[in-house]
């Protein structure tokens, strides 16, 4: 087959796992059956076993399909694409500063701060960032549909997680989604939450840029490609 078919033939495999096992219907039969830590490595060894083959198929086969859009000669673009990026490095870093207490380490804290006033899902809100950014530089049929998965997998993880953590939690996180939001800066916006300067989340801006520095000298290396050219 098609190089671009194998390439979403896994992409879809490995979202569609990986929402089947953490769904409401799957997730709780197999922690009853196996326990709680057998599961997550269930869950773990699932997850390798589908994105390990689609990255190693991308990674054999960049560029691969019909160019759909070619957009690399464009400044505005280029641009864009740098802004996108290094949000998405500073959320990621972020979450793990101020964590949602939807993730897998629950925070301790009951009212949003730092970047969960931006969005309360900063880990998958960078995963889909840094697929939209690599979608514009990136036009070739293979590479969308690899980097593509990356905002579905955020967008629909996001509101997977929501709807769990809801049901899990009760109250207290129904709290938190009125307070939030998974758009970035529709809370702000809205006024449900205010930012002050102790919300400023000066270590994953300065992370955030430093791994941006490291990911432009590195990026011809590792992943091929100059991100400056």
């Amino acid at each position: 087959m098609d190089a671009t078919v194998w390439i979403a033939i896994w992409a879809v495999s490995f979202l569609a796992s990986h929402l089947i096992i953490s769904s409401s219907a799957v997730r709780p039969w197999l922690i009853a059956a196996v326990g709680e830590q057998p599961y997550r490595g269930i869950y773990s060894l699932v997850a390798t076993a589908t994105l390990g083959p689609l990255i190693y198929e991308f990674a054999r086969n960049k560029h691969a399909g019909p160019m759909l859009w070619y957009l690399r000669a464009n400044p505005p673009v280029r641009w864009l694409t740098w802004i996108l990026m290094l949000a998405a490095l500073i959320l990621f870093v972020g979450s793990f500063i101020n964590p949602n207490p939807g993730g897998m380490v629950p925070s301790n804290k009951s009212e949003p701060r730092g970047v969960l006033k931006i969005t309360r899902h900063p880990s998958f809100v960078a995963f889909s960032l840094f697929g939209i950014a690599h979608i514009l530089m990136n036009g070739w049929a293979g590479d969308v549909i690899f980097f593509g998965m990356f905002p579905v997998l955020g967008i629909i993880g996001g509101m997977h997680q929501d709807a769990r953590k809801l049901r899990e939690l009760g109250d207290s996180y129904r709290e938190l989604m009125e307070k939030t939001s998974i758009v970035p800066f529709a809370a702000l916006v809205s006024g449900r939450v205010r930012w002050t300067s102790g919300d400023m989340p000066w270590a994953a801006v300065g992370a955030g840029v430093v791994v941006t520095v490291a990911i432009v000298a590195l990026h011809p290396m590792i992943f091929g490609g100059n991100p400056l050219g």
